[in-house]
């Protein structure tokens, strides 16, 4: 136990063979739960968490007979939290990536009531420029730059960090069995979060790279898929959040800023085709464009505003 709460860690692993028993040894005395979720894997991962089982009682092996994804293979290990009474549930990877020294930073918030969520950020510090490959530390920042759009926690960085905490009363609100099931997990669970109004906060954490992990991410195909769902969770958040769980004005903002910049494009489009076809710029066209793009953003930043305002108290820490 941690200061008398239960700490369960779950760990989503799909052929991590290599790395998961490490996972598992280097796991501090006071968790009380190692729950393993073998997500279909097509080497030895089962069995090398089985054997190691037979061993420490604390570790519990959960296995889906089909791949499902990351997000339900967390799901399934929040589930089982919810069930055997967890106080707090821990999320790593399997992959050896997370530093387990840090994770009394990340319990320490959650077990004094500061934030129902607490989220690694392995940004705040020089390492990560220097530790994380460079393209990936590039696409990480812009989901994060858009994912504080998506789910109104505005204060967050690093959205697409696995290392985190999560609360005995969100276990037991969220939906978490609807977790999303592969990539962008991290941006579409911050935004139930929001919608359920949870306090999130960041911690520091030490990224760590280069122990023989291998992501089965793609890059240039994984990250246009999930900037396209980072759109998609936007409007559901407008609408759960400010639409029908409640209402506020900023949705109207939000949607005059989208109805004037998409009338800049027939003008953009005309424009460019009189100054093509003959030659000519067509001043009252220009000037259109020119007040429609100006207001247009007025409208989104007034709506950012808002959003940051009806959010602020979602940002945990230090009462």
């Amino acid at each position: 136990m941690y200061k008398n709460h239960v700490v369960a860690t779950v760990v989503p692993a799909h052929n991590e063979e290599r790395l998961i028993g490490r996972t598992i040894n280097t796991m501090p005395d006071y968790v009380d739960h190692i729950v393993i979720i073998d997500d279909a894997s097509s080497d030895k991962t089962a069995a090398v968490v089985s054997e190691i089982a037979a061993t420490n009682k604390k570790v519990v092996l959960l296995r889906h007979e089909k791949n499902k994804g990351v997000g339900q293979a967390i799901a399934s290990g929040y589930v089982w939290c919810r069930e055997n009474n967890v106080d707090i549930a821990v999320c790593m990877d399997g992959d050896g990536q997370m530093d387990p020294e840090d994770m009394p930073n990340l319990l320490e918030p959650v077990v004094n009531d500061e934030t129902d969520f607490a989220k690694g950020n392995r940004l705040f510090t020089g390492e990560a420029w220097k530790k994380i490959p460079k393209i990936r530390y590039f696409g990480n920042a812009a989901l994060s730059f858009m994912t504080k759009i998506a789910s109104g926690y505005w204060h967050v960085a690093d959205s697409q960090t696995g290392y985190t905490a999560l609360n005995k009363r969100a276990l037991q609100i969220l939906p978490v069995e609807n977790i999303y099931p592969r990539y962008g997990r991290p941006n579409d669970f911050l935004v139930t979060l929001n919608i359920y109004n949870m306090r999130v906060m960041d911690v520091p954490v030490k990224p760590i790279y280069g122990i023989g992990e291998k992501s089965g991410m793609r890059i240039w195909r994984d990250l246009f898929k999930i900037f396209a769902l980072i759109i998609r969770l936007f409007f559901r958040r407008m609408t759960q959040k400010y639409i029908i769980r409640d209402f506020h004005p900023l949705v109207f903002f939000y949607a005059f800023g989208m109805l004037l910049l998409l009338i800049d494009l027939p003008l953009l489009g005309r424009l460019i085709y009189y100054r093509i076809v003959d030659g000519r710029f067509p001043i009252v066209n220009a000037l259109a464009l020119i007040f429609f793009t100006i207001i247009g953003i007025q409208c989104f930043f007034f709506a950012m505003m808002f959003d940051m305002e009806a959010n602020k108290d979602l940002k945990g820490g230090a009462r």
